[in-house]
């Protein structure tokens, strides 16, 4: 295996460099039109990109900032959601779902999410709303949705607002009764990042956010701009959040290949998963019957107690691994006086950040490079 390495290319957790080789020469073109038109702010780009994610979408608004932690606020300051407000947010995520929360002066409140697809359970919400619950953040955590259906409907009951964080899974289609709808287009907002190693990424940081309502997107752009419709009359209190345009023009040519890096995604999810299933302590990734899986990350769960010795072993092996995430949010230091939780307990979250490894994920792993993860993989466990 080892002269099988030396004669592999290194093998990346995302490998950016390759994938850019392959659009060099768009890439290129698009950057020298922006320097020669002089075009860096709200330019053509900028408008084409918005356009075509609607587009692709099938939304009535896209609305590009600066990147997706800001997505998120801007979308709950749109809301109008005030100081003392509960919002409702998975206890394994990314810290971002909660640190807008918290810097708006909101309460996060906490709920464990389901052990095998690792999102949030709509019983658990239903069960974590109060009086001053004013919104849920359904997180379609590494790349596949939330159970949609069930947590709109919580949403209409108790006049909710849902705020979808799609920043792991842009291009996962959510179905229900036979009707196919994208992620990050079923609630009242949707909010997506841009950071580099997204399915969708820029060469920097970039974000945007989706909404049917025209009312909604209406705030949503004075939110981004100052809180203003027309230049120097402030209506509301905003922020300074703007995607760039030589960001929404790499965009804007990757949306392009976004099924085709999607597709290849699945099929290396496909091989993972054809290889490792009969290793008898991996449990790999759940498909949810309702969304399609677009792999953002291909997480695996092993016995805690071989969890770290599999990461070092991988090491040793040249084979970059990462673990998402290690404590989970109701533990951080950073929300310990303003978290509410929403319930005694939250064993799955516990055993997951005890469990749980991303393997390399990207467009453009090779065969080679599958067969030499899985092969090591199952050198470990045969130990």
């Amino acid at each position: 295996m080892e002269t099988h390495l030396n004669k592999m290319q290194a093998i990346q957790m995302v490998d950016l460099k390759t994938q850019y080789q392959q659009i060099k020469p768009e890439v290129e073109a698009a950057l020298a039109q922006c320097f020669e038109k002089g075009d860096f702010i709200n330019g053509a780009y900028v408008q084409s990109l918005q356009q075509n994610l609607s587009r692709y979408l099938d939304v009535r608004h896209s609305i590009g900032c600066a990147n997706g932690t800001d997505a998120l606020q801007i979308a709950m300051m749109a809301l109008g959601l005030k100081a003392g407000d509960e919002v409702i947010v998975p206890t394994f995520t990314y810290v971002a779902t909660a640190e807008v929360i918290g810097l708006l002066g909101l309460t996060p409140v906490m709920v464990d999410v389901d052990l095998e697809t690792f999102n949030l359970r709509p019983q658990d919400v239903e069960q974590a709303i109060t009086d001053k619950t004013r919104a849920i953040v359904p997180v379609h955590l590494f790349g596949q949705c939330c159970d949609m259906s069930a947590i709109m409907e919580i949403a209409r009951k108790n006049r909710l607002y849902v705020i979808e964080d799609n920043a792991q899974a842009i291009g996962a289609v959510y179905t229900h009764n036979g009707e196919k709808t994208y992620a990050g287009t079923i609630g009242h907002i949707g909010c997506t990042s841009f950071y580099p190693s997204k399915n969708l990424g820029a060469y920097g940081d970039g974000g945007a956010m989706f909404t049917n309502d025209d009312t909604l997107a209406g705030k949503l752009k004075m939110v981004a701009n100052h809180g203003q419709n027309r230049r120097y009359y402030h209506d509301i209190i905003g922020v300074n959040s703007r995607l760039d345009n030589l960001q929404a023009a790499f965009l804007d040519i990757k949306l392009k290949y976004l099924d085709e890096y999607i597709q290849r995604r699945q099929s290396a999810a496909a091989y993972y998963d054809e290889h490792l299933a009969a290793v008898e302590e991996v449990i790999c990734p759940k498909r949810a019957a309702f969304s399609t899986h677009v792999f953002h990350q291909y997480t695996l769960r092993v016995p805690a107690a071989k969890r770290d010795k599999l990461q070092q072993f991988l090491q040793t092996k040249q084979i970059p691994s990462m673990i998402y995430y290690p404590l989970p949010l109701y533990e951080q230091a950073a929300f310990k006086d303003i978290v509410r939780k929403g319930a005694e307990s939250f064993a799955n979250t516990d055993e997951l950040c005890a469990t749980v490894i991303s393997l390399p994920m990207h467009s453009e792993l090779s065969v080679e490079q599958l067969a030499y993860i899985c092969e090591s993989i199952q050198e470990f466990f045969a130990r």
